[in-house]
């Protein structure tokens, strides 16, 4: 007898298509029957050692975050309710061109500094391991040999791959370093990486040009995988680095996929349509484009990834240094302040957005949930000299929330047929951005049920089978007979975020039921013991796979 029916479910499948009323059986870990209208057909119902009345709730396919930091949380939170809670059974980490493999000593010690803010600094981490392979590898032991909570996707981040072979120089690659570089990003495609991320206005990512992307690109190309770029603005400029990704990835024949794709700063309030037209065109030309969005305004980062690009190199040691001299503290003022640095997208830096979220230093609590300009009037200290002294007396440790984004912006984004969602979730700091433990039910409640934005059938669809496949995961993404039973049961007329930017922590309502390979996650709206996940890795062979429009 199999394992388990879920019982007269309104099947919303991923597909886009309307609904239906069914049975679906689950057994070892897939869906092996799904009985439509079994009991107004008067059929034969399936049963199984559990059964499951999901009368009231939708039943659809595990929600995939196309964008999530959480390449420490998964080992260190066994509980990882932040994302199981919402519904997200598989989440694709190693963002934004910087993460923790392949490294060697010097350079994981580097990353480890320089990610602080989205990760901490891992002290209570084995990092034993040093290749793309041996990551993953850890991830499927998980904690304490038992898995990991929800499964992981894993992109090759490029900054990391830079400073592993040329360190966190701003310089051309010779031939030499760009052969390496290729040969690492093979080599992590080869082990089961779904593609490679960039972060543009990160270092060292940031010093790579165009042509050195572009062979890196042709090489995630021939492995089937995709470039997810944090391109070089949101602000000043965005339009423009926009359509350099499309042009760079179209000239590497590579799929591109865009990472947290928005319009951020006053330059750009309104201005959607000029991305989503240029998105168009592209498209229309053959290009192969997605892109995620997270359903909040408010952006999130590390403080010293407002700095210039030249204020990094040479890693963090050497931003500190910086920071520690006044002459060249004066100098990256000026940047940031009147000039606009490009590590703020060239838009001068408004320190009344810039809301501290957490800090690795716990001496430093008092300064959460506190813009730069509220800490300055209370010290009696001019806005950058507090910024610079949290930066130093944190040691880069310290996150931010930026309050640059607009609504319509969000929305018009969020229509697009190439449109996915991802939390781009930091789940660290006392006050996070709430979007880490709230994305997946704000889409269902507030832009489906309250707002209309799109339809609910629609809004499902970009949440699992457009990301599944875009990571060409052929069985997952769908309620489909045969595919892996990672499956979420939600009340629609419920479903909402608890987490707010009071109480960012918050669990959502509404998600009564989430099950990952067949397993209970998540059950009468409680996180069990249950570490079903593992990561899940481009296979050797990749068959390409429709984007559903």
């Amino acid at each position: 007898m199999e394992d388990l029916v879920v019982r007269d479910a309104e099947v919303v499948d991923g597909s886009g298509e309307p609904s239906y009323r069914a049975d679906v059986v689950v057994d070892g870990g897939l869906i092996v029957s799904i009985v439509k209208e079994a009991a107004a057909a008067g059929c034969q119902r399936p049963r199984a050692m559990r059964e499951l009345d999901a009368e009231g709730l939708v039943l659809s396919p595990g929600f995939i975050d196309m964008h999530a930091h959480s390449d420490l949380a998964l080992l260190r939170d066994p509980d990882h309710s932040a994302k199981a809670a919402q519904g997200v059974t598989l989440e694709v980490i190693g963002q934004d061109g910087l993460s923790y493999a392949p490294v060697d000593e010097r350079t994981l010690a580097q990353v480890r500094r320089a990610i602080a803010g989205w990760n901490g600094y891992g002290e209570d981490i084995d990092f034993d391991w040093r290749t793309v392979g041996e990551y993953l590898d850890r991830l499927d032991h998980g904690f304490e040999g038992r898995g990991i909570a929800v499964n992981a996707a894993y992109l090759i981040p490029q900054g990391t791959v830079r400073a592993l072979v040329m360190g966190w120089e701003d310089r051309p690659a010779t031939v030499e370093e760009l052969r390496r570089m290729r040969e690492l990003v093979a080599q992590g495609l080869a082990q089961g990486a779904v593609g490679l991320s960039s972060g543009l206005t990160y270092t060292p990512g940031m010093y790579a040009d165009d042509a050195e992307l572009t062979e890196l690109c042709r090489v995630v190309a021939s492995y089937g995988g995709y470039y997810c770029p944090h391109h070089r603005s949101y602000g000043a400029g965005a339009l423009d680095a926009y359509a350099e990704m499309v042009a760079l990835a179209r000239a590497a024949d590579c799929p591109l996929h865009l990472a947290h794709a928005t319009m951020n700063f006053g330059v750009n309030e309104g201005r959607a349509d000029e991305l989503t037209a240029l998105l168009d065109r592209a498209l229309e030309a053959g290009a192969d484009i997605t892109f995620d969005t997270y359903p909040y305004t408010p952006g999130c980062t590390t403080l010293a990834a407002l700095l210039p690009s030249w204020a990094s190199e040479g890693g963090p040691a050497e931003v500190l240094a910086r920071l520690a001299d006044p002459a060249t503290a004066e100098r990256i003022r000026r940047e940031l302040e009147v000039t606009g640095s490009d590590g703020c997208h060239g838009v001068p830096v408004a320190w009344e957005t810039v809301e501290v979220s957490g800090v690795a230093d716990p001496a430093l609590g008092a300064c959460t949930g506190r813009t730069v300009r509220e800490l300055a009037a209370e010290r009696a200290r001019s806005p950058w000299e507090v910024a610079r002294r949290l930066l130093i007396e944190d040691r880069l440790g310290t996150t931010v929330l930026q309050h640059v984004g607009h609504e319509d912006n969000v929305r018009a984004l969020m229509r697009h047929r190439a449109h996915t969602g991802g939390s781009d979730g930091i789940l660290r700091g006392a006050k996070p951005h709430p979007r880490a433990y709230g994305t997946f039910p704000r889409y269902l409640g507030h832009y489906v049920r309250e707002l209309g934005v799109l339809s609910l059938e629609e809004c499902v669809a970009r949440l699992t089978a457009r990301p599944a496949a875009r990571l060409r995961l052929p069985d997952r993404g769908l309620v489909r007979e045969g595919y892996r039973a990672d499956l979420v049961l939600f009340d629609p007329g419920t479903v909402a975020p608890g987490a707010t930017f009071e109480a960012p922590r918050t669990p959502p309502t509404g998600i009564p039921y989430v099950l990952v390979d067949g397993r209970f996650v998540i059950e009468d709206g409680r996180r069990t013991d249950v570490l079903a996940g593992r990561s899940v890795r481009r296979t050797p062979t990749p068959t390409p796979t429709p984007l559903p429009v």
